[in-house]
């Protein structure tokens, strides 16, 4: 009997898991530490503790209750826990509450949710693309 309520709650977990996380590539859980250089592909969220470097192209998520002390670099940034350093994205920054971020931001895309702490500057620059402004193409037609 109580081995069928494990199982049925592994698989619960399981079903939970994927249904919060989608095409999730890693993930530093609650309680697990960390430190040094993390380079990926992919989206990887960090729910625990993490000390050193963090760079990709791709999607970083800091969930809640996590703490980073990192420089950051990646394409986009989701920060729901604590950051402590600079963030670079090439293409977006969201801070959702409760975040508290001390360092300087530099994106070409920055939401920041009601209720966040940040604690530094932001310095919003294009991303270099072949983007073609709408107005000159207005002209064109």
């Amino acid at each position: 009997e109580e081995a069928a309520e494990d199982t049925s709650m592994q698989q619960r977990d399981t079903r939970d898991y994927t249904a919060s996380s989608g095409d999730l590539n890693a993930l530093l859980g609650k309680g697990s530490e960390f430190e040094g250089k993390l380079a990926f592909e992919g989206k990887v969220r960090i729910d625990g503790s993490f000390t050193g470097e963090i760079s990709t192209n791709d999607l970083l998520q800091v969930g809640e209750g996590a703490k980073v002390q990192a420089e950051i670099s990646c394409g986009t940034v989701i920060v729901e826990g604590e950051v402590t350093g600079n963030i670079k994205a090439t293409q977006a920054v969201e801070l959702r509450r409760p975040a508290k971020v001390r360092g300087d931001i530099t994106t070409p895309s920055l939401v920041i949710e009601k209720g966040v702490l940040f604690e530094g500057k932001s310095h919003m620059e294009q991303a270099s693309s072949n983007v073609v402004p709408i107005y000159a193409s207005a002209d064109e037609s």
